[in-house]
């Protein structure tokens, strides 16, 4: 890494602590998820902030570092979006949420970045590994050198997938610092988080952030879990000009991850005066 990606990662975390000092009062706000983070991303500013910095699995949330090193790939040319993508036997076999990818066959680099997005297909997230890194475990050591210029200081990453493994760690911050940069970077990336439902082989599976229907201009971006760590999610929506990122991690349940993520967001948006607009 060189020294100015150093030096911007470090810029980026002092930033968001010197704009975490004497924040905004919020209304009374009690959450019981393990630790959550909100930020008006278009200042900068954080708006409230709870055990961000605990230690927590960071599940299919670790999906959007695998993401941004794929779009970082297409954007710099070392790969298209078009590539056909042979699917490996230790592809079709990982478990958990699945495209259903059957090995030896040839899928589209973008449908799998979608399958991805929409769907936490872990089985897309091993094939995604393998076409860019050569194979997993150089794509997480990929992995792991960008969390580290992005200025996660608190994360390590085993695999592209965010399947429970050990020594796998993140934080609220990192996520919020991670979830920031790939939003600034690959905007357009929202076409894709923001669908509802994805089609692969005539399955078709909804996207698990229920948010896309219920909450107000939200667009985006990830859910995750993990039995020992709980429920997470990174969510966004714009009101205006003004984009917040709320991020809930360790939620008992979906319900309460969905509950206490709608709460972030209205008291964002009240503290940023934009409360009264719905729609």
């Amino acid at each position: 890494m060189t020294i100015a990606k150093r030096i911007c990662g470090f810029v980026v975390i002092l930033m968001i602590w010197i704009l975490s000092v004497n924040l905004p009062e919020a209304e009374a706000l009690k959450l019981t998820a393990h630790s959550a983070i909100l930020m008006d991303m278009t200042t900068g500013r954080i708006l409230f902030s709870h055990n961000e910095d605990g230690a927590i699995q960071p599940a299919s949330i670790t999906k959007i570092l695998s993401l941004y090193l794929a779009d970082e790939a297409i954007r710099e040319g070392r790969v298209r979006s078009e590539d056909p993508v042979r699917i490996s036997r230790k592809a079709g076999r990982t478990g958990g949420s699945k495209m259903f990818l059957e090995a030896g066959s040839e899928i589209p680099l973008e449908e799998l970045i979608k399958g991805m997005a929409v769907v936490s297909a872990n089985d897309a997230s091993v094939a995604v590994a393998e076409y860019i890194g050569g194979d997993v475990e150089v794509f997480v050591e990929l992995m792991n050198r960008k969390a580290k210029e992005l200025g996660m200081t608190s994360s390590v990453f085993r695999n592209p997938s965010g399947l429970p493994a050990k020594g796998q760690v993140t934080t609220a911050r990192d996520v919020l610092i991670l979830a920031r940069e790939y939003l600034l970077s690959f905007p357009e990336s929202l076409n894709i988080h923001s669908q509802q439902y994805f089609t692969y082989r005539e399955i078709t599976q909804h996207n698990r952030n229920t948010l896309l229907r219920r909450y107000p201009n939200a667009d985006g971006l990830k859910t995750g879990w993990v039995h020992k760590a709980g429920y997470h999610i990174i969510a966004t929506a714009r009101r205006s000009n003004t984009r917040l990122i709320a991020v809930v991690m360790g939620a008992k349940n979906p319900n309460i991850r969905t509950r206490e993520t709608e709460q972030l967001l209205d008291e964002g948006f009240r503290l940023v005066g934009l409360g009264q607009q719905k729609g």
